[in-house]
């Protein structure tokens, strides 16, 4: 059977599910009661399943589903209209448009463009080469844009580099080469947009529904994060590119003959000299990033800073969204040369903003308040008790394995909004911190390789009919082995210390 075949199969079950499934929620609604006397709790998870469902299935889309807890959760008791609605705008709603406001306006004039070829001119064109630049181009625009911009962005040049290997060599000679080409750009921007909170939308979805759940925690800090998931990028990166070596080019290298880094030079000539808004932009970026690590305070031990927030009277008022915006709303105030009364960037290029992925962001953080509000997570914490004399690292494990198939299946965002509730709720009830679970979970939705429907970047490169879904998933299971055991590891391991986890306390602000 083949990958079409399948997808006339999966349309077939989504327009089951479509029907069905209105019909199991009434179902759950009139005749379940999994906690007598607490019929919010019943409906919530009513709510949950519908939700869950159709964001699996994607029967309509997933931005429409985020709307349902807006209406359900009114009707049925769970949180009133204003409570609901406020989950759908929050600091790191605007962390997320200041970070792609900012990711636009290099798009608009090609700074990301730029970067991208001179690290593949820096670093050589024999075919070893070739494949580790655009790996390092794609993981490291994806720290900063997103995955699916990246991956837009890479696959146009990709494409040109491989016709031209193609030119001076048998095409036959090539294939294989080609397809470790293309799928080291796709599994470079999944890795390199773990990095940073702003990477990946999932990233994004954690650092918020750990708030509601835990409002008294340590706050999540864009360089906290960075310091847990910057070593995970760099082995996975390192392993990544070994594997794709020893697949795709030490093998069939020798039979063909490489390309000068013409096609290259040439696409980055057509850029032409440095514009004074890419100037701009690039200083820009660096304050950025700057200002994102050095806001709150680090500590790691022996080595201590003093985040630059102290200098104001309320530090814990400034939040990573704050700087987003603030170098956002620069960026509509300062004048274009080029582009004589207008600005670097503007609204009509502002409107390219993914207003679909906010409204999931909001159904998420919605549904996770109303596991809280409701008491379904206390539900749930009570019936996963069982798990409270079992090791962390096994837990982490189990965690890390089910939500990394699973999102092989499903949109990462939704896979990690529907079950990070559920694994806060299992971390109190085993009384171990949360962040050993939550993490583990956040970044494994990021790691699927196998299908094309698992992650854009894998799409992406699937369409454009120059690899078989069989060549993806022979070689993405792997890897998505490499990085459940990676995770584990470095959660164990790496996040203990980064973020202060005593393994056998639970801290105060995690107890009910």
């Amino acid at each position: 059977m083949n990958f079409y075949q399948l997808l006339k199969d999966a349309k077939r079950i989504n327009k089951a599910v479509f029907i069905t499934t209105p019909l199991l929620f009434f179902y759950i609604v009139f005749f379940v009661d999994i906690a007598p006397g607490k019929p919010v709790i019943t409906y919530t998870f009513a709510v949950a399943v519908l939700m869950a469902l159709w964001w699996i299935t994607e029967v309509v889309p997933l931005a429409v589903t985020s709307l349902l807890p807006i209406v359900l959760f009114p009707v049925f008791g769970v949180m009133t209209g204003k409570d609901v609605a406020s989950n759908y705008i929050n600091d790191i709603i605007f962390l997320f448009l200041g970070g792609f406001i900012f990711a636009l306006a290099m798009q608009k004039w090609d700074l990301h463009k730029r970067i991208a070829l001179k690290l593949l001119l820096l670093v050589g064109n024999s075919p070893a080469k070739i494949m580790l630049g655009f790996m390092l181009s794609t993981a490291f625009l994806s720290m900063w844009i997103s995955n699916t911009a990246t991956t837009m962005l890479m696959v146009p040049i990709l494409i040109s580099i491989i016709l031209k290997l193609e030119e001076v060599n048998k095409a036959e000679n090539i294939k294989h080469f080609s397809t470790g080409l293309l799928l080291a750009v796709a599994y470079s921007a999944s890795i390199g947009g773990i990095s940073t909170l702003v990477g990946t939308p999932p990233n994004l979805s954690f650092a918020r529904i750990f708030v509601i759940y835990f409002p008294n925690a340590p706050t999540i800090s864009f360089a906290s994060w960075f310091f847990y998931a910057f070593p995970v990028v760099v082995v996975l990166f390192l392993f990544t590119y070994a594997y794709l070596y020893f697949v795709f080019i030490k093998r069939d290298a020798s039979q063909w003959t490489t390309i000068d880094n013409s096609t290259i030079k040439n696409e980055y000539k057509k850029l032409g000299i440095w514009v004074q808004e890419q100037k701009i932009l690039a200083i820009f970026f660096v304050i950025l990033a700057l200002l994102w690590f050095t806001r709150a305070d680090i500590d790691l031990g022996s080595f201590k800073f003093k985040g630059w927030s102290n200098i104001f009277h309320n530090p814990s008022y400034l939040t990573d969204g704050t700087v987003a915006i603030f170098i956002g709303i620069l960026l509509f105030l300062i004048p274009s040369k080029k582009e004589k009364g207008t600005f670097i960037m503007d609204w009509r290029t502002a409107e390219d903003i993914p207003w679909g992925i906010i409204l999931l962001f909001g159904g998420g953080f919605a549904l996770a308040n109303g596991f809280k509000v409701s008491g379904l997570s206390e539900w749930f914490g009570g019936q996963l008790v069982w798990l409270k004399g079992v090791h962390p690292i096994y837990i982490i494990l189990v965690v890390a394995t089910i939500i990394t198939f699973l999102t092989e299946l499903t949109s990462n965002v939704a896979t990690v909004e529907t079950f990070l509730p559920v694994i806060a709720a299992l971390s109190v009830s085993v009384e171990v911190n949360p962040l050993l679970f939550m993490l583990p979970a956040t970044i494994a939705a990021s790691l699927a390789f196998m299908l094309p429907a698992a992650t854009p970047p894998n799409a992406i490169i699937f369409g454009t009919k120059r690899l078989k879904v069989l060549d993806m998933s022979k070689t993405g299971l792997v890897l998505n082995f490499v990085g459940i055991a990676v995770v584990t590891i470095a959660t164990y391991y790496l996040a203990t210390f980064v973020f202060g986890i005593a393994l056998d306390v639970n801290p105060e602000w995690a107890k009910p």
